[in-house]
Order: structure tokens, then C-alpha cells, then sequence
């Protein structure tokens, strides 16, 4: 399988990725894996945490009271 090398990584880079990489119980080099995985893959697709999170998020925001504009959200979905 190919490799990557990444030199002059700055030590506070590594230090939060290896603080990513242990709250998520991963090493560090499957963090940096999902990662690089995650920014290279299609746009608009969303992993299983991702959905989570996000639809997490929109309940919250409509448990406070706190709700989108609709017109926005049809008129970008009838652009797709």
C-alpha cells in the first residue's frame, strides 16, 4: 500500500492529533488515515458520525426555539 511522509510537522500539530487520535481510542496513524480519508472523498457525503452529529445538532436547535428559514433550505435543495 503507498505511503506518505509529512516533514516539519509543527509539535503542537502532533501533540492535538495525538490528543484526537486517543479520544477517539484510534492510533495516531488511523486518526491521520480517517482524516486524510475524510477530506478526500466525495463532497456532500456525509459518514455515519457526521449524519449523527449534524442531525444532533438541528435538534437542538430546534429544541430551543431556534429554527432555520425554510425558503432557503427548498431553494437550495430544488438547485441539486
Amino acid at each position: 500500500m503507498p505511503q506518505a511522509l509529512i516533514r516539519n510537522l509543527d509539535v503542537s500539530v502532533l501533540n492535538r492529533l495525538k490528543t484526537r487520535a486517543a479520544a477517539h481510542g484510534r492510533s495516531l496513524q488511523a486518526e491521520l488515515k480517517r482524516i486524510l480519508e475524510q477530506a478526500a472523498r466525495e463532497p456532500d457525503r456525509l459518514t455515519v458520525e457526521e449524519f449523527i452529529a449534524k442531525t444532533a445538532r438541528l435538534r437542538r436547535g430546534a429544541k430551543s426555539g431556534v429554527l432555520r428559514d425554510s425558503v432557503g433550505l427548498i431553494r437550495e435543495d430544488r438547485m441539486r
